[in-house]
């Protein structure tokens, strides 16, 4: 340890209630930061886990199509063509609306998110939604996400017992057969998978060859971005070409963008980091006047201001990482207990832990460069 950070240390562990008092506001900082941005981060995987399993490399949709809540339809005459076209191994359509819930147990219809996929097809990636493909072939049958708003737990409570349900969607009778796992979404109550006959039977308005999101399959060693780029350059502007990725970013950047979701979980992340900076400043200030004094004799002896600002932000680096440890330890217990509770995929990761780490420091570095103006303004000659 060198002779200033031994020396930032002792002045800070002088008193040790006002360092515990210090750190556990450090720590609630941090912790603030971090579910904020863990808030921020389960709820836009909650809201893009359909997209990611999406088994496609180029997906076509709408331009004027906005969200998954919010699919235009297209004509599917788009997807045969783009089968055409050299490196295009398979393609694939799914339908998606917006519907209305009524049962007879609930006093309230609730708005329901229904894809439709093709069950002889495997469209997602979900394991729990693939083992029901056969049982989608049948009519009005439907699987219902388990991780839906409240008001649906006594229906998913009856369905996991092995119940069938029979609620009506948009007035026409639905068997609901099986539970999967996706997560919670930001425009619908809860969200209900069939197969694409059945969802037609349910909005009998659409037309079959009007389809929401197409999925093409590329063969094994095609370069996406080639292809994506000649069907761009070859199909009429009335579709939006997409890679698997770009479709993801599709729906992050709606919630982001277009919804005060980002705006609130960015602003709950700067309140922690300004109530972070306040105590780290009193703190600081506080330890800079009590020992003026000291900061003066250290002037007089000739050490030059330099030495003594480096001092003080060795205080607030202390500070920082002795504040950001446990708050990262409870940290990580509540995230397990919140992923309990709301099955949000609540995970820290390094990039995370890497940033609140960053932020925590620079918090306790823009408190001290305030804090030291009254270092730099101490005059031995006023203190004597």
């Amino acid at each position: 340890m060198s002779r200033k950070l031994f020396l930032a240390w002792l002045q800070l562990s002088r008193e040790r209630i006002r360092l515990l008092v210090a750190l556990a506001g450090i720590g609630f900082a941090v912790i603030l930061m971090f579910m904020q941005i863990g808030f921020q981060a389960a709820l836009y995987k909650s809201a893009t886990r359909v997209h990611e399993s999406l088994n496609a490399d180029l997906v076509l949709i709408n331009p004027r199509s906005r969200a998954l809540i919010s699919m235009n339809n297209f004509s599917r005459r788009r997807l045969y063509q783009a089968l055409s076209f050299d490196g295009v191994e398979s393609i694939n359509s799914v339908y998606v609306g917006l519907g209305t819930w009524k049962s007879p147990e609930s006093s309230r219809d609730r708005a329901i998110l229904v894809i439709g996929i093709d069950p002889t097809k495997i469209t997602l990636h979900i394991s729990e939604i693939n083992q029901y493909l056969e049982q989608l072939k049948l009519e009005d049958v439907a699987i219902l996400d388990r991780i839906s708003r409240p008001e649906f737990k006594p229906f998913i409570t009856e369905v996991a017992k092995g119940n069938v349900i029979t609620p009506e969607i948009n007035g026409r009778r639905i068997k609901v057969v099986g539970l999967f796992t996706v997560g919670s979404s930001f425009g619908s109550d809860a969200l209900l998978i069939t197969s694409d006959v059945n969802l037609l039977r349910i909005f009998n308005s659409r037309e079959p060859g009007e389809i929401n999101i197409g999925l093409i399959k590329l063969k094994p060693g095609v370069n996406i971005q080639n292809v994506g780029r000649e069907l761009k350059n070859n199909l009429p502007n009335d579709i939006q070409i997409l890679t698997h990725d770009e479709f993801v970013e599709f729906e992050k950047t709606y919630w982001q963008k277009n919804t005060a979701i980002g705006f609130v979980f960015t602003l709950g992340t700067i309140m922690g980091f300004i109530v972070g900076s306040v105590i780290v400043y009193q703190v600081l200030y506080t330890n800079v006047t009590d020992h003026l004094a000291e900061y003066a004799t250290l002037k007089a002896m000739g050490y030059r201001d330099i030495y003594l600002l480096k001092m003080v932000f060795q205080e607030a680096l202390i500070l920082g990482v002795l504040g950001y440890i446990p708050g990262f330890a409870i940290t990580l217990g509540l995230y397990d207990l919140t992923k309990k509770a709301t099955s949000l995929p609540m995970e820290m990761d390094i990039g995370r832990g890497l940033m609140v780490l960053t932020l925590t420091i620079l918090m306790c570095f823009i408190s001290g460069a305030i804090a030291v103006r009254k270092l730099q303004a101490a005059d031995p000659a006023d203190i004597f």
